[in-house]
């Protein structure tokens, strides 16, 4: 490895660090409905669900490449500017997870890079408007309406195939079931949303010019695949009490398919590199299994409070990135 420069370091450092909270932020998204039927343990939860972040880390950079160099002009990317990024992401997601409210770790990281690019550049030509309507906005609103819908899909076939079988034996065959579909759920977060931290650093090391083009080495990737684990071993309890329990009250039956519907349409989102928020994945199709079951079932106001930080996660931050990025060139 290249001798790194300090500037360079505090922004890898800082990246893993978001990855790290990222990791314990959105732990609720793999294991909350797997806890709160009792399918697994807190403790065995949270191990599996640090094992398979890690894996689907180590698998994809689709979403890394959306990051690092679909959004900002890379010839206007300093490290002052991603660091201003990160600290915004940071601090967003320390707001939210106190609150106890489930927010896009992923929409946060690119509120902060749009805000400081424009406050660095003091222009809005040089982000990739085009790119960021098609890979950020677009896929911001149609994943979670897809969540919903596959939720309630899911749930509506399942409820037709198991109407005559007894309660207590579709407990029990979901309640393993839902241990596998809380593994997928967990990968999928992994192979989206550890990619993140990947695409700042890598998009650092391209601006530093210890890189010459955009391709994220192993030792990023491991890194932050690594960071992501040690993060959703902590387990974020607050989310996961206002994902788990607060929404709705699940089975088994109903956690599977919201964790497969969810799954499913974060799968998507990586393969074609979009860098959805499987909070608002997860938290929709759990919405969706809940409007099968009965529309009263759900807790709409707990809903309607996850929507507005789903809508405000990305001015905030960019407003923040702003903010911290010229505090950040005013003291340089």
């Amino acid at each position: 490895m290249h001798n790194i420069p300090l500037n360079l370091l505090l922004i890898i450092i800082l990246a893993l660090t978001f990855d790290f909270i990222n990791g314990f932020h959105d732990t609720a998204n793999a294991i909350a409905t797997s806890v709160s039927t009792r399918v697994l343990t807190p403790r065995a939860a949270i191990f599996m669900s640090a094992v398979f972040n890690f894996f689907g880390a180590m698998i994809n950079t689709e979403v890394a490449k959306t990051i690092g160099h679909g959004i900002v002009n890379p010839k206007f990317v300093t490290q002052n500017l991603v660091l201003a990024a990160v600290i915004a992401a940071i601090v967003w997601d320390l707001i939210t997870w106190w609150w106890g409210i489930p927010s896009s770790s992923s929409h946060a990281i690119i509120g902060g890079l749009v805000g400081a690019a424009i406050a660095a550049t003091k222009s809005l030509a040089d982000i990739n408007w085009i790119g960021f309507v098609k890979k950020i906005v677009l896929p911001l609103i149609i994943s979670p309406i897809l969540g919903f819908v596959f939720g309630y899909l899911f749930m509506m076939i399942l409820y037709i195939l198991f109407a005559k079988v007894h309660p207590t034996i579709v407990n029990r065959y979901f309640s393993k079931l839902q241990i596998l579909s809380a593994m997928w759920m967990a990968y999928s977060h992994g192979s989206n949303d550890a990619q993140k931290s990947m695409g700042i650093i890598t998009m650092a090391l391209v601006g530093s010019g210890i890189l010459n083009e955009f391709v994220v080495p192993d030792w990023v990737k491991f890194a932050c695949a690594l960071a992501m684990a040690l993060g959703t071993s902590v387990g974020g309890w607050r989310i996961i009490k206002t994902m788990g329990i607060k929404i709705i009250k699940l089975a088994p039956i109903n956690g599977f398919a919201a964790e497969t519907g969810a799954a499913l349409t974060i799968q998507f989102a990586t393969h074609i590199g979009a860098p959805v928020s499987t909070t608002h994945v997860i938290s929709s199709s759990i919405m969706g299994v809940g409007a099968c079951k009965k529309f009263s079932a759900v807790r709409w106001g707990v809903a309607r409070n996850i929507v507005i930080a789903w809508i405000l996660t990305i001015p905030m931050c960019a407003f923040l990135g702003s903010i911290i990025s010229l505090l950040i060139n005013w003291i340089a």
